[in-house]
C-alpha cells in the first residue's frame, strides 16, 4: 500500500504535500465561511467564488500543460508554490486588519486559478518522474490519501480555530506558513534520482497535437470525457456540504461558531470516506473501466441520498460512501490517463485532464448555488446527483461516437496513403 514512499524524492514530496494540503483545506474552509459571512449567507456568491477559482483553468489550462512539457517541472512547481503562499499571506493580512470585502476574495480566487493552470498539471506530471511507471498508480492513490487526510484534518482544525480566535483571518496566515514545507521538499530533492524527459522544444501546433493525441486513443478519451461531465458536480460538492451542514442541519448561520463547527465536522466525515477510498485504491496495481464507471454512478446516487437525509447523523453517515465513490472516480481516471500517455506528451495530456476535471466548476457551482437559493440546499444537492448520472451516460455514448469517427478517419488516411503508393 505504501511502496512508493521507499523513494526518497517522493517521501519529501509527500511530507510537504500533507502539510501544505492541510493548510490549503483550512484556507478553503475559511474562504467559504468568509464569503457567506460577507454576503449574509448567499449561496450564489459562494458559487461565484468557486467559479472564479476554476474559470482560469477553462481559459488557460491547456497552455499550462504545454509549459509543463517545455520547462523543468521542479522549477515550475517552486515558483507556483511560492506565489500561492504569497496570495494566502495577502488575504490573511486583509482579513485580520478588517478591510476585507467580498471582491477581495473573488480576486484572490481568480489569481489562485491562474497559478493552478500551471501548478496542477505540472504537479500531476511530475509524479512519474519521481516513482516511475510501475509505482505510478500507487503514488497517485497515496497523493489522494494525503489530500483527503488533509481534508479530514484541515476543516476540523479550521473550525476550531475560527471558533477560538473569532475569525477567519488567522487561517489564511497559517496556510501561508505551510508552504515552507513543500518548498523545502522541492529544494532538498536529489536531481540525479529523477527520471526527467527531455523538454519539448517550442513549436507551432503543440496544443492541437495534444488534443489529437487524446481523441485518437480510447483509453484516454473515455476517462477524460467522464471526468468532464461528472466534474460539473464534484468540484462544487464542498459548497454543497457547506450549505447542507450549516443551513439545513446547523444550529446557526454559516458565519456563526455553530455553523462553522457543523460545516467542519461534515467536511471531515466526507474526507474520511475519501481517505478510505484512496487507501483501497493504493492496493490496486491497475485501474479498471468498471471501477471508473461504477464509482461515478455511485457518487451520483449517494449525492441524491444525502440530499434526502432527514437527520444530521444520517447525513454524516451517507457522506462516507459518497467520499469513497468520488475518490474511486478520481484515482481511476488519473491513473488511466497517465499510464496511457507517452512522456513527451504527459504535460499536455494532463493539462487537458485537469482542464476537464476543474472546468465544470464555473458552470456547475453557480448553477447549483442558484438552485439552492431558489429551492433550498437539498434541491441543489439532488439536482447535482441527477446531473452526475446523466453525465456518465453522456460520456459513454460520446466516447463511442468520437472513437468510431477517429478510427474511420485514420483508416481513410491509411487507405489514401496506400492508394498513392
Amino acid at each position: 500500500m505504501f511502496r512508493s514512499l521507499s523513494n526518497y524524492n517522493y517521501r519529501l514530496f509527500s511530507i510537504g504535500g500533507v502539510v501544505s494540503n492541510v493548510g490549503g483545506w483550512m484556507q478553503r474552509t475559511a474562504q467559504d465561511l468568509l464569503v457567506l459571512s460577507l454576503t449574509a449567507g448567499s449561496a450564489t456568491a459562494l458559487g461565484v467564488t468557486t467559479a472564479l477559482q476554476f474559470l482560469p483553468m477553462v481559459l488557460f489550462g491547456l497552455w499550462g500543460g504545454m509549459l509543463a512539457d517545455r520547462y523543468p517541472k521542479r522549477k515550475l512547481l517552486f515558483v507556483a508554490q511560492s506565489l500561492l503562499g504569497l496570495l494566502a499571506l495577502t488575504m490573511g493580512v486583509l482579513t485580520v486588519t478588517g478591510v476585507v470585502q467580498v471582491w477581495h476574495v473573488w480576486v484572490m480566487a481568480f489569481a489562485l486559478g491562474l497559478i493552478a493552470c500551471v501548478e496542477v498539471p505540472t504537479r500531476q506530471a511530475f509524479v512519474v518522474e519521481m516513482v516511475g511507471r510501475k509505482d505510478l498508480p500507487n503514488a497517485i492513490a497515496l497523493n489522494a490519501s494525503s489530500f483527503n487526510l488533509a481534508r479530514v484534518v484541515g476543516p476540523a482544525v479550521a473550525g476550531v480555530l475560527i471558533s477560538v480566535l473569532g475569525g477567519t483571518g488567522p487561517i489564511f496566515l497559517v496556510n501561508a506558513v505551510s508552504f515552507v514545507a513543500v518548498l523545502g521538499g522541492l529544494v532538498m530533492m536529489r536531481a540525479s534520482e529523477l527520471t526527467t524527459p527531455e523538454p519539448v522544444p517550442r513549436e507551432k501546433g503543440q496544443l492541437r497535437e495534444g488534443l489529437r493525441y487524446v481523441l485518437e486513443r480510447q483509453e484516454l478519451l473515455m476517462p477524460i470525457l467522464l471526468v468532464a461531465f461528472v466534474s460539473l458536480c464534484t468540484q462544487s460538492f464542498s459548497m454543497s456540504i457547506a450549505l447542507m451542514a450549516s443551513e439545513v442541519f446547523g444550529s446557526g448561520a454559516a458565519s456563526s461558531a455553530e455553523g462553522a463547527a457543523s460545516f467542519g465536522l461534515a467536511s471531515s466525515v466526507f474526507a474520511v470516506g475519501a481517505l478510505g477510498g484512496a487507501l483501497m485504491a493504493a492496493r490496486r496495481v491497475k485501474p479498471s473501466r468498471k471501477l471508473l464507471i461504477g464509482g461515478a454512478v455511485s457518487f451520483g446516487l449517494f449525492q441524491i441520498a444525502t440530499g434526502l437525509a432527514p437527520w444530521y447523523p444520517l447525513y454524516l453517515l451517507l457522506l462516507v460512501p459518497t467520499g469513497i465513490a468520488l475518490i474511486s472516480v478520481n484515482t481511476s481516471a488519473n491513473s488511466s490517463v497517465q499510464l496511457g500517455t507517452s512522456p513527451e506528451m504527459r504535460g499536455r495530456v494532463m493539462g487537458i485532464y485537469v482542464l476537464v476535471f476543474t472546468g465544470g466548476a464555473p458552470i456547475g457551482a453557480p448553477l447549483l448555488g442558484w438552485i439552492a437559493d431558489l429551492g433550498g440546499p437539498r434541491a441543489g444537492v439532488m439536482v447535482g446527483g441527477a446531473l452526475t448520472l446523466l453525465g456518465v451516460g453522456a460520456a459513454i455514448m460520446l466516447s463511442k461516437v468520437i472513437g468510431r469517427r477517429s478510427h474511420a478517419a485514420v483508416r481513410g488516411v491509411a487507405a489514401a496513403a496506400a492508394g498513392a503508393r
